[in-house]
C-alpha cells in the first residue's frame, strides 16, 4: 500500500482510533472541485491539478458563482465529500482508492488527495480550501490510513477483501437491476406490438370475408333535437333514435276531402261527375270527347269553364 504522506515515526496523532474507526471526524471546507489526472500520486501532478481548478474557480467567481461549501466524514473506510444542509453523499471516497494526500505548502489553505473512481478507473484529483484545517485534514487522513493499514496486518488482509468483495457485490446487483428492468421494457414493447399486429389482422379478415358489395346499414343520422329528418320516399320502419327510444308514430292523412278557409270544396275539373257542370257546358265537353274520339284537334280552339268570359 502507497503511503500517501510523509511523517516520522514517533508522529502523535491527533484523534482517539476510535473516533475513527467506530465513528468519523467530520471538518467543513470548500470544495474547488475534481479534475482527471495521468498519475496516481506525485507533487507535480497535485499541483498541476491545484493551478487547474483555481483558475476555473476564479472564472467562475468573476461571473457570480460562489465556491460550494461542503462537509468532510474520514475514517477509517473513507472520506465522504457530503452537502452541508441535507446531508446527501456527493462522493464517497473509499481508503483503499485514495493513493496520495497533501496539503500545499506555498498556500496553507489548500488540500487535495489523489483516489481512482470505481466506475471509471481513472485518477481524480479533489482540491478543497479551508482557512484553518487543511493541514490537519491532511494529517487526519493520514491517520485514518494508519489505522487501516493496521488492522489490516492484524485480520491477514481479510477484513479489506471482504470489503472488496461486497463492493463488487453491490455494483454487480446494481448492473443487474439495470439490465432487469431494460429486459422488461423490451417485453413490454414486444408484446405491445404482438397485440397491435393481431388487431390489424383481425380487421383485414373481417373486410375480406364480408360480401362484395355489401354495405353496412348505417343508422339515420338525426337533427339537434335528436329527430330523424323527413323525407317523402322513406318508409316507416321502426327505427330507434340515438337515445334508443322509438320515434312518434307519423299521423295518417285523412280520407275526409279537404275544404278550402270559406268551407268550400275544391274544384277538379278531372274528377267530376256529369250533374256537375251546367248544361251548356256539359255539352261542349261531351262535343269534346266525341271529337278526341274522331281524331279532331283543337288547335286555335280557346277553352274555358267560365260562362262570363267572352272568349268561351
Amino acid at each position: 500500500m502507497n503511503r500517501a504522506f510523509s511523517r516520522k515515526k514517533d508522529k502523535t496523532w491527533m484523534h482517539t482510533p476510535e473516533a475513527l474507526s467506530k465513528h468519523y471526524i467530520p471538518y467543513n471546507a470548500k470544495f474547488l472541485g475534481s479534475t482527471e489526472v495521468e498519475q496516481p500520486k506525485g507533487t507535480e501532478v497535485v499541483r498541476d491539478a491545484v493551478r487547474k481548478l483555481k483558475f476555473a474557480r476564479h472564472i467562475k467567481k468573476s461571473e457570480g458563482q460562489k465556491i460550494p461549501k461542503v462537509e468532510l466524514q474520514i475514517s477509517i473506510y473513507g472520506v465522504k465529500i457530503l452537502e452541508p444542509k441535507t446531508k446527501e453523499v456527493q462522493h464517497n471516497c473509499q481508503l483503499h482508492r485514495i493513493s496520495f494526500c497533501a496539503d500545499d505548502k506555498t498556500d496553507k489553505r489548500i488540500f487535495t488527495f489523489i483516489c481512482k473512481d470505481s466506475e471509471s478507473n481513472k485518477h481524480l484529483c479533489y482540491v478543497f480550501d479551508s482557512e484553518k484545517c487543511a493541514e490537519e485534514i491532511t494529517l487526519t487522513i493520514g491517520q485514518a490510513f494508519d489505522l487501516a493499514y493496521r488492522k489490516f496486518l492484524e485480520s491477514g488482509g481479510k477484513d479489506v477483501e471482504t470489503r472488496k468483495q461486497i463492493a463488487g457485490l453491490q455494483k454487480r446487483s446494481s448492473r443487474n437491476s439495470r439490465c432487469w428492468i431494460q429486459d422488461l421494457e423490451t417485453e413490454n414493447m414486444e408484446l405491445k406490438n404482438k397485440v397491435q399486429d393481431l388487431e390489424n389482422r383481425l380487421r383485414i379478415t373481417q373486410v375480406s370475408t364480408s360480401p362484395a358489395g355489401s354495405v353496412m346499414p348505417k343508422s339515420p343520422s338525426t337533427d339537434i333535437f335528436d329527430m330523424i329528418p323527413f323525407s317523402p320516399v322513406s318508409h316507416q320502419s321502426p327505427i330507434s333514435t340515438r337515445n334508443g327510444t322509438q320515434p312518434p308514430p307519423v299521423p295518417s292523412r285523412s280520407a275526409e276531402i279537404k275544404r278550402d278557409l270559406f268551407g268550400a270544396e275544391p274544384f277538379d275539373p278531372f274528377n267530376c261527375g256529369a250533374g256537375d257542370f251546367p248544361p251548356d257546358i256539359q255539352s261542349k265537353l261531351d262535343e269534346m270527347q266525341e271529337g278526341f274520339k274522331m281524331g279532331l284537334t283543337l288547335e286555335g280552339t280557346v277553352f274555358c269553364l267560365d260562362p262570363l268570359d267572352s272568349r268561351c
